[in-house]
C-alpha cells in the first residue's frame, strides 16, 4: 500500500504532459535495445533533416534513451550505430508542428565477419557491453570498471559499495550481519580500509582521524550507478588523503533525459524490508536544459546476527542544468539517517560455538553486556556538491567542484565483565551478573577512585568543506592538466565512561579532543599523444597536511590529567612529493599494453598525538605513509571476448598498522593502537575475462595470485602482511534474453593471516568461498507506460557456508624464540570472530512508469 501511495503521490504532482514550450517545436525520442531487450548505452544516433540538410548527433544514456528536441516540421532520417551491431535506421520520419514522436529501435548483431573482426572503436564489444567488470583499452593502470548492469541485475537491492566491489580481482569484502545490513569490511592487495581512497563523483571522502570509510551511512547501492576501481596510486591528478593503495571511484547515475517514476519494494530474510521511490523529471524548460533525479528510501532489518537491528532513512537529489552549449552545472545532495543496535565488538569464539553461528546479543538478561538495548548507534550524514564544467576557447576546460559533507556517530555500548573467562551468557566467570548498580554506579566508582567500567558514551563527529579544481587544455599534442584539491575539516571526538542503567556519564572522559585538518594536493601533469598508438603521461603532486589539536584532560587513557590544566594543544604538518609516469601503447586497435610508476600517500593517524601529556608520539613528525608502485599490464577486446591482466610490485613505506585492543584488562582497551611497522612488498598477478557465448549466455572470470611480506634489516623472510590472501577467484555465468537476467556468481578467497600489529603470522584464516544466485524478469516494451517494470529474486550464500573471515585474538602474543616479529597466540574463548552472513533470500518488485511512452 505504501508503494502504491508513493506512486500515486508522485504521479499526482506531475504535469499531465511535458508540452513543448516553444510553440510548434517537435521532438523525436526513443530507446535503443539489443535483441534481448537490454539497453544499448553510448550508441551514436544521427538525425538528418531532408529539407535543410542539417545533421544532429546524440548518444544514448545509461538507459539506452536518446532525444532530439526543438525540431521543425518536416521529414527526417534516423540512423543508429553501435559497435558489434548492424547499422540500423528509420527513413522518411514525418513530423508535424508540435508533434512528439517516439521511435524505439532494436539493433541486431552484425554478420559473422563483423562478430570476429577487430573493433576500431576502443572498448566497444558485445562481450564488453555485458561485462560485469573490465578494464579499458586506453588505461595506464590496473583497474576494474564495474558496470551499471551488474549493480542493477546481479546485486541485492540492499547492497552497498563494499559488496559491489567484491566482484573485482584481488578484493575481499564481507558484512557479518547480511548484505548492506551493517558496516562493510574491504581488503585488497594487502591494503586495509584506511589504506585507499573512496570518492563520490570525483570527491574523496573518509573519516578525519584516519582515512577509513563507512559503507552503511554513505551512498547505498541504490544510489551507485557504476564503479571505477583503480588498484594503483593513480596519476598525479588522483587526489585524496589515501592514494596509498588505490581509489574506489563511485559514480552516481546520469540524470535521465526521459521522465519516469520507479517505486520499488523488497522483502527478504531477517525480516528485511526496503521501500524505495525514484522520480526522474526528464529534461524540462523551454530549452529542455534542466532535469533532476530524486530518490527516497527506508530500510529496516533484524539482521542475520541476533538482535543486530538496523533502520535507515535516506534521500538524494541530483540536478543537471545545461546553462549553455559550453557550460553544465550539476548539484547533488544525499542525506542518510541511521539507527542500529550494532555492538562495538564482534561475537566471542565461545558464543559462536555454544549459541550458533549468528549469535550476537540477547534481550532477556539485563545484567549482561550483550543485552540489546545497551548497544546503539545513531548516525546522521549528509553530502553535497555543486559542479561547474565549462569549455573555454582554444581547447581549455575548467572544472570546479565545491563540496561539504558530515558524519556524526553517537554510539553507546557496554564493556564486558573483566572477570569473564568463558565468554558465555550463563554460569560462573561469564558475562552475566555484571551490569548492576553496584558495579556501574558513577558516584560509587568515583568515590573509590576507579574509572567506571561498565559502558562508554562515544562520539565521532566531523564536518568537512573542500573544493576540487582542474584546468586543462587539449591540443593536437595531448592534454595538459593542472589543479588543486583543498579540504578543511573540524572534528569532535570523545569516549566517556557511563552507567548503562541510568545513562549517566562520568565527569572525566577516557579522552576528548577537537582538531582541525587542512589537506592540500596541488598537481600538474601532461598527457602526450606521442604517436597515434603511444600515449605518455607524466606529472607531479605534492601532498601536504596540517593538524591542530586541542586535547582535554582525561582519566589517563590518552593524555592524562595534564597536571591540572584543562587541555593541551599541539600541531604538526606532513608533506610528501608524489611523482608519477605511465604509458599506453596500442599494439592494434583492439590490443593495448601499459606500464606505470606511481607514488601514493596516506595521512598519518591522529593517534600520533595520543601520548601522556599531549604532543606527538615521535620527536620528529613523520612524512605521510607512502607506497611506490611498479605495474604493467595488457587489455584485449574482441567482439565476443575481453581480457585484461596486470603484474604489480608495490613497496609500503612508513606504514602505521592499527590494532583494536580487545582485552578489557589492557589499559588501552577499546582504543586502536598503532604500530610503526617495517617496510613491506606486495606483488602478484591479476586477470579477468568476459566472454559472450551463445544464445544470451555470458561468462565472467577473474583470478589473482600474490603475496605481501615485510622486509628490512633484521626482518625475517616469510612474514605475512595481515589480511592478504594467497589467491582470489571470481566466476560468473549469466543469461540475458527474453526479459530474463539470470546469474550465478562465486567468489573464492585463499588463506591468509591475522595479527595484532606488533607481531605477525599469529592467526591463520582458512580459504573460503561464497556463491550467490540472481533471477530477474524485466518487462521490456518500449511503447508501454510500464516499460522496465521488474521482479527480482536473489539468494546470497547459496550453500549456507560458515566461514571465518577475521580473528581478533584476546590473548597476548607469545614471541617465537627471540624474534621481535614472529609470535604465536593461544586461542581463547574470548577471541572475537568475524563470520560471513548465512544464506539469505530477497524478492523485489519494481514498477516502471514512463508517462510519455503511451503518447
Amino acid at each position: 500500500m505504501l508503494v502504491l501511495s508513493v506512486t500515486a503521490l508522485l504521479y499526482s504532482v506531475l504535469p499531465t504532459q511535458i508540452a513543448a514550450q516553444e510553440s510548434g517545436a517537435a521532438s523525436i525520442s526513443g530507446t535503443i535495445t539489443d535483441s534481448s531487450g537490454h539497453a544499448v548505452q553510448a550508441a551514436t544516433v544521427t538525425l538528418k533533416n531532408h529539407t535543410t540538410g542539417l545533421v544532429q548527433h546524440s548518444a544514448t544514456d545509461d538507459q539506452g534513451h536518446y532525444s532530439f528536441t526543438g525540431l521543425t516540421a518536416g521529414s527526417y532520417d534516423l540512423t543508429i550505430t553501435a559497435a558489434g551491431f548492424r547499422e540500423t535506421g528509420e527513413t522518411n520520419l514525418r513530423l508535424s508542428a508540435g508533434q512528439a514522436q517516439s521511435v524505439p529501435v532494436q539493433l541486431k548483431v552484425g554478420s559473422l565477419q563483423q562478430s570476429v573482426r577487430v573493433e576500431a572503436i576502443a572498448g566497444n564489444s558485445i562481450a564488453g557491453q555485458h561485462a560485469l567488470s573490465q578494464n579499458s583499452l586506453d588505461t595506464v593502470e590496473p583497474k576494474s570498471e564495474i558496470s551499471s548492469e551488474y549493480i542493477k541485475n546481479f546485486a541485492p537491492a540492499t547492497t552497498d559499495y563494499s559488496e559491489i566491489i567484491n566482484i573485482a580481482p584481488g578484493t575481499i569484502s564481507y558484512n557479518p550481519n547480511g548484505v548492506g545490513l551493517g558496516q562493510g569490511t574491504i581488503y585488497f592487495r594487502g591494503f586495509q580500509d584506511g589504506d585507499f581512497n573512496i570518492t563520490w563523483d570525483g570527491i574523496p571522502f573518509n573519516d578525519s582521524n584516519n582515512p577509513t570509510h563507512h559503507s552503511w551511512v554513505f551512498f547505498p547501492g541504490l544510489w551507485v550507478g557504476s564503479v571505477d576501481f583503480d588498484r594503483s596510486p593513480g596519476t598525479a591528478s588522483t587526489i585524496g588523503q589515501a592514494t596509498y593503495g588505490g581509489s574506489i571511484n563511485l559514480l552516481s547515475p546520469e540524470v535521465p533525459s526521459e521522465q519516469s517514476i520507479q517505486p520499488q519494494v523488497s522483502y527478504g530474510s531477517f525480516n528485511t524490508l526496503l521501500l524505495d521511490g525514484r522520480y526522474n523529471s526528464g529534461m524540462l524548460g523551454a530549452h529542455k536544459n534542466i532535469g533532476f533525479s530524486l530518490d527516497v528510501h527506508r530500510m529496516t532489518s533484524d539482521g542475520f546476527e541476533t538482535l543486530n537491528y538496523i533502520e535507515r532513512n535516506a534521500g538524494e537529489i541530483k540536478v543537471l542544468y545545461n546553462a549553455s552549449p559550453n557550460t553544465t552545472i550539476t548539484g547533488y545532495s544525499g542525506v542518510v539517517h541511521l539507527f542500529a543496535n550494532a555492538p562495538n565488538n564482534s561475537p566471542y569464539r565461545a558464543q559462536i560455538n555454544a549459541y550458533g553461528w549468528n549469535y550476537m546479543m540477547q534481550n532477556n538478561d539485563p545484567t549482561s553486556a550483550f543485552y540489546q538495548s545497551y548497544n546503539r548507534n545513531l548516525v546522521p550524514t549528509d553530502f553535497e556538491y555543486g559542479a561547474i564544467r565549462s569549455s573555454l576557447k582554444h581547447g581549455w576546460l575548467l572544472d570546479v567542484t565545491p563540496y561539504t559533507y558530515s558524519y556524526n556517530n553517537a554510539q553507546y555500548y557496554p564493556n564486558d565483565n573483566p572477570n569473564d573467562t568463558t565468554g558465555l551468557a550463563t554460569g560462573p566467570d561469564s558475562s552475566t551478573g555484571w551490569i548492576t548498580e553496584a558495579n556501574c554506579s558513577i558516584a560509587a566508582n568515583d568515590a573509590n577512585g576507579v574509572i567506571p567500567p561498565c559502558a562508554v558514551d562515544k562520539l565521532n563527529s566531523y564536518r568537512k568543506y573542500g573544493e576540487t579544481s582542474t584546468i586543462s587544455q587539449t591540443s593536437k599534442y595531448g592534454v595538459f592538466r593542472a589543479g588543486m584539491w583543498y579540504e578543511w575539516a573540524t572534528s569532535n571526538r570523545y569516549q566517556i565512561p557511563s552507567d548503562p542503567l541510568t545513562n549517566q556519564d562520568d565527569a572525566v572522559p577516557n579522552f576528548h579532543e577537537n582538531y582541525w585538518t587542512n589537506s592540500y594536493n596541488p598537481y600538474v601533469e601532461y598527457e602526450w599523444h606521442a604517436t597515434k598508438k603511444l600515449t605518455l603521461i607524466a606529472g607531479d603532486k605534492y601532498a601536504y597536511y596540517t593538524l591542530d589539536f586541542k586535547q582535554y584532560a582525561d582519566n589517563g587513557k590518552v593524555v592524562g590529567n595534564l597536571g591540572g590544566a584543562p587541555y593541551t594543544t599541539s600541531s604538526g604538518g606532513f608533506g610528501s612529493n608524489l611523482p608519477s609516469a605511465s604509458a599506453n601503447y596500442r599494439l592494434t586497435t583492439n590490443w593495448s599494453i601499459y606500464g606505470q610508476f606511481g607514488k601514493g600517500d596516506e595521512i598519518p593517524p591522529t593517534s600520533v598525538f595520543d601520548v601522556t601529556g599531549g604532543g606527538q608520539e615521535v620527536s620528529k613528525l613523520p612524512s605521510p605513509q607512502t607506497t611506490s608502485a611498479y605495474q604493467g599490464g595488457t587489455v584485449v577486446k574482441l567482439n565476443r571476448f575481453t581480457f585484461d591482466a596486470d603484474y604489480y610490485v608495490v613497496k609500503f613505506q612508513n606504514n602505521y598498522i592499527s590494532y583494536a585492543v580487545t582485552n578489557p584488562n589492557n589499559p588501552a582497551y577499546d582504543l586502536n593502537e598503532y604500530y610503526l611497522g617495517p617496510d613491506s612488498i606486495t606483488q602478484g598477478f591479476e586477470g579477468e575475462i568476459n566472454a559472450s557465448l551463445t544464445h544470451g549466455f555470458n561468462l565472467y572470470a577473474n583470478g589473482t595470485v600474490g603475496k605481501a611480506t615485510y622486509t628490512g634489516t633484521g626482518v625475517p623472510s616469510g612474514l605475512n602482511v595481515t589480511d592478504t590472501p594467497s589467491y582470489t577467484q571470481g566466476l560468473g555465468l549469466t543469461y540475458q534474453g527474453h526479459g530474463m537476467d539470470l546469474g550465478v556468481i562465486e567468489k573464492r578467497v585463499g588463506d591468509y593471516y591475522d595479527d595484532n600489529g606488533s607481531y605477525h603470522n599469529q592467526v591463520y584464516v582458512a580459504p573460503y568461498n561464497n556463491v550467490n544466485l540472481f533471477l530477474n524478469y524485466t518487462f521490456r516494451k518500449e511503447d508501454s507506460i510500464f516499460n522496465q517494470s521488474k521482479i527480482s529474486f536473489s539468494i546470497n550464500n547459496l550453500w549456507n557456508s560458515e566461514n571465518i573471515t577475521d580473528v581478533f585474538p584476546y590473548n597476548s602474543p607469545t614471541p617465537v624464540g627471540t624474534s621481535a616479529y614472529y609470535a604465536t597466540t593461544t586461542p581463547s574463548p574470548l577471541d572475537q570472530i568475524n563470520l560471513t552472513a548465512g544464506r539469505s533470500f530477497m524478492v523485489t518488485f519494481k514498477m516502471g512508469i514512463f508517462p510519455n511512452r503511451n503518447k
